[in-house]
């Protein structure tokens, strides 16, 4: 068993679950976090993990967080991945207020829980060294029409990371991010445009082999478990379907004749 402790935000669906899962898999030690009790309590009872209940945008909620994981053990790796996108609007149409949310939990979120967890993710660096490992999106990289505010977040959580890798450097703390592109799991798409189910399922029509969750959980984890002076600066994954944002093939992938 590793004596290696994991941290994941997000942990309660999709690629935070699904990398809780594979840590624990794995031996390590893993906090789940996330908002929703009942989810983490469903899987901390298929995993064994230990979770915390806490909502990243809010401040008490986050140095409780702190407080529990200062008091309960070493903190070697953070894993950022608690986000989400709300509304597909075009910036004149689109609600402040979803961009708003979106800057909450996709920037300051990140902000605020790395913020906390520093001093503890120095401790175990003393003896070796720690990881910080975030969850942003190609949409950071790449706008398209109807993405304004998930854009903007997600460039704001990219530069976020770029700033922490120099802030940091000169300390045996590794700061990784991966950028996935199209994934398909049960909440993102739903939750973005609004319940839609016909909207979601015509996202994915025809997609071959969209990734899911359990891919970049593994990308996760083989970063963090690579040797400690690998550092995985950037991740870009997508699947083999979609060769950029703006570039997605719909039907049967075939070699040319």
């Amino acid at each position: 068993m590793s004596t290696r402790r994991v941290v994941i935000t997000g942990a309660s669906s999709g690629i935070g679950q699904a990398t809780a899962t594979l840590f624990a898999e794995q031996g390590w030690k893993v906090v789940g976090v996330a908002r929703r009790a009942d989810r983490l309590e469903q899987l901390a009872a298929k995993t064994g993990i230990d979770t915390f209940v806490a909502d990243v945008t809010q401040q008490d909620d986050v140095e409780a967080l702190r407080d529990y994981l200062a008091e309960s053990g070493p903190v070697h790796a953070l894993v950022n991945n608690a986000g989400g996108a709300f509304g597909a609007a075009s910036v004149e149409e689109s609600d402040p207020a979803d961009w708003l949310r979106m800057f909450e939990v996709n920037v300051l979120g990140v902000q605020r829980v790395t913020s906390a967890l520093l001093p503890l993710l120095r401790k175990v660096a003393a003896d070796g060294h720690a990881d910080i490992m975030t969850v942003t999106s190609t949409a950071g990289f790449v706008p398209y029409e109807g993405g304004g505010g998930y854009n903007a977040a997600k460039f704001a959580a990219h530069g976020v990371v770029g700033v922490l890798r120099l802030e940091l450097a000169g300390e045996p703390i590794r700061v990784l991010e991966i950028a996935p592109g199209m994934v398909k799991t049960d909440e993102f798409a739903f939750n973005r445009l609004g319940g839609d189910t016909s909207k979601v399922e015509a996202l994915y029509a025809g997609v071959e082999a969209p990734l899911v969750a359990e891919d970049i959980a593994e990308a996760i984890v083989h970063a963090i478990e690579l040797p400690g002076h690998v550092n995985m600066d950037m991740i870009t994954i997508r699947p083999v379907a979609q060769a950029a944002q703006h570039k997605l093939i719909r039907g049967e992938l075939t070699p040319k004749a």
